[in-house]
């Protein structure tokens, strides 16, 4: 019988990717990246003559958060199989899931509210900005989340034993 901390370690599934070495964290750096450059974007067209390019880059940097978080989301939820129910890990697991499917879908109306609009010459709306900004706040909150179920509660973080096989001389 294995321990609920050491079924948090193994993959659910090889989809997960590899023991000690899981592809949620790898696939969360497209969504955030795209996400954090949009806002950039929509800062900068209020500084440029001609902001249609910026409005443009934006838009699409959106569209392509949403699609990486989702991707990221589905290996999310695989590593999140493995953790016990009941434990301060799961709960946690369960807040960080909520919050980024929260933020996936503030960005999916941002995107539908931005492509219903007209990219002319006029900069990236407040209200958009706003948004963004509050959306990008709540995944730094899941982010932290993220970490802490990785880095303090150890899920699909390989064990101390493997871990020791980088530090032999």
């Amino acid at each position: 019988m294995t321990s609920p901390l050491h079924r948090a370690k193994r993959p659910a599934t090889a989809l997960a990717g590899p023991y000690g070495h899981p592809f949620h964290p790898i696939l969360v750096t497209v969504p955030i990246g795209a996400w954090v450059t949009s806002l950039i974007f929509d800062l900068a067209s209020y500084v440029v003559p001609d902001p249609a390019f910026l409005v443009r880059g934006s838009l699409w940097l959106i569209a392509t958060g949403v699609l990486g978080a989702l991707g990221a989301a589905l290996l999310g939820f695989l590593d999140f199989l493995g953790i016990e129910r009941g434990t301060a890990a799961y709960r946690t697991g369960i807040v960080h899931m909520c919050l980024n499917l929260t933020v996936t879908a503030a960005y999916g109306l941002a995107w539908a509210w931005r492509a219903t609009g007209d990219a002319a010459a006029e900069p990236v709306a407040a209200g958009q900005v706003a948004l963004s900004a509050v959306s990008l706040a709540a995944l730094a909150v899941s982010g932290y989340l993220g970490g802490k179920l990785a880095y303090r509660y150890g899920v699909r973080v390989a064990d101390e034993k493997t871990q020791a096989e980088g530090f032999h001389t």
